[in-house]
């Protein structure tokens, strides 16, 4: 049996830390080795008109970096090796982001064997799709609010999330500005997050992640 290495791709930090103890737990019950490596970004960004010129290197954004990391992971990952691009479709269209990034992906000389996982409308959708677990980390959460909530409806998630477990609710977080927010975020991704059921999640967009992870360690078995 054959191990298999994934190199993950998302957004930011608080979506880096929920994949952490995501894949945590897919590897836990897999058969094999799974290795992986997480790498955050500065934010979605846009991607280049130009998919085949190099990026400029100030711009720190996953998809403006994007068509130059497919491009070098075509060049040098292995047969056992896949890439994992995690980001969230905010208030694009899921099909028309979907097909931008296979562009990038048809564009690449070699392209590696790449996954595409977009969380509808942001990852914050994930830890709302296991009410038990953000219970667990907040139980004093507004259960109105959440029960308001459509699983991956285009709702403004975070601003949800934060109305139904923070005192001054979304409102108060942006008269803070961003860097609350994010680390805001980050908080709620460490608190909710390790008690995640991988097995039972109600958010589609979620159980499409951990069936492209399976589906890739199937490949190696």
């Amino acid at each position: 049996m054959k191990n298999v290495h994934l190199e993950i791709l998302v957004e930011d930090q608080s979506g880096s830390i929920i994949l952490e103890n995501i894949l945590a737990k897919i590897s836990a019950s897999l058969p094999l080795d799974l290795t992986y490596r997480i790498h955050a970004y500065s934010g979605l960004g846009k991607l280049p008109k130009n998919l085949s010129k190099d990026n400029d290197p100030q711009k720190r954004a996953l998809l403006s970096k994007l068509p130059m990391l497919l491009r070098g992971y075509g060049r040098s990952s292995g047969e056992q090796s896949a890439v994992v691009i995690v980001v969230d479709s905010d208030k694009n269209d899921c099909k028309m982001l979907k097909n931008e990034l296979n562009e990038v992906l048809d564009s690449c000389l070699i392209p590696p064997k790449t996954a595409f996982c977009i969380a509808i409308e942001e990852i914050e959708a994930w830890l709302l799709g296991d009410r038990q677990a953000l219970l667990e980390a907040y139980p004093q959460a507004k259960t109105s609010v959440l029960e308001g909530y459509i699983q991956d409806s285009i709702c403004n998630t975070w601003e949800l999330l934060a109305d139904a477990i923070v005192k001054e609710m979304s409102k108060g977080l942006k008269k803070k500005g961003y860097p609350e927010i994010g680390i805001r975020k980050c908080e709620w991704a460490e608190k909710v997050s390790p008690n995640m059921n991988i097995q039972n999640n109600s958010s589609p967009s979620f159980q499409h992640f951990v069936n492209k992870i399976t589906e890739f360690a199937g490949q190696s078995a």
